[in-house]
């Protein structure tokens, strides 16, 4: 009988110890599991803050400097656009880009103002194509549209300046004397000027006879 009792003590004992190790297990399990979820939780949340914020502000700037540079570029551009269009305005007044055609008393009270007529011809230095020249360019520093004329002789040319009125079309001027004109092709020139009351023009020394007419704006 004494070797059944030291049989069943043996037994159990190490039942004994299979349970104290398994609760022993089972303890040291729970608490290494709860530690390093604790740590791993930790690490990660620590882990994760940092990439998310990291993520969040590159993205933010990303959007904010692309947003700001699409805000700037269309500020610049309206800003620049309306810089430009004024100094365009005022840098084309007088170069055919803000000229209108004027009525015939707009040409008329322009040419009663306008004092070329009364400056000096002198043979080779300030002839007909000079006046007709500052002509056209005090016309257009009025903001009005001036044609500069070219008749052709068979032996030489004049010079003369042209108005396209919208009340009564294209009108010729002499533009050293401001008296109207109708030059045609086939005609003397003399014959076609309107001389002002109490004058006329004498038949000149050379043919005038225009061959050809070439208004240019």
């Amino acid at each position: 009988m004494e070797w059944i009792k030291r049989i069943f003590i043996s037994i159990s004992i190490l039942v004994l110890v299979g349970v104290g190790s398994f609760v022993l297990y089972r303890i040291a399990y729970s608490g290494g599991e709860t530690a390093g979820y604790e740590n791993g939780y930790s690490v990660g949340h620590e882990a994760g803050i940092s990439l998310g914020e990291q993520g969040g502000y590159d993205e933010g700037y990303v959007s904010g400097k692309q947003d700001g540079y699409d805000e700037g570029y269309d500020l610049g551009k309206a800003d620049g656009y309306e810089d430009g269009y004024d100094e365009g305005t005022e840098a084309g007044l007088g170069h055919g880009y803000t000229l209108r055609d004027p009525t015939y008393k707009e040409v008329d009270s322009f040419l009663r103002k306008d004092k070329t007529n009364l400056n000096e011809y002198v043979e080779d230095t300030y002839v007909c194509s000079h006046f007709a020249r500052d002509v056209c360019n005090n016309a257009e520093a009025e903001g009005l549209r001036c044609a500069y004329v070219s008749l052709i002789y068979a032996g030489g040319g004049h010079a003369i300046i042209a108005f396209n009125t919208i009340d009564e079309g294209l009108v010729y001027f002499e533009s050293q004397t401001d008296e109207r004109a109708e030059p045609v092709i086939g005609e003397r020139y003399y014959k076609c000027v309107e001389p002002k009351t109490g004058y006329y023009y004498e038949k000149p020394s050379f043919d005038d006879t225009i061959i050809d007419i070439l208004v240019i704006w």
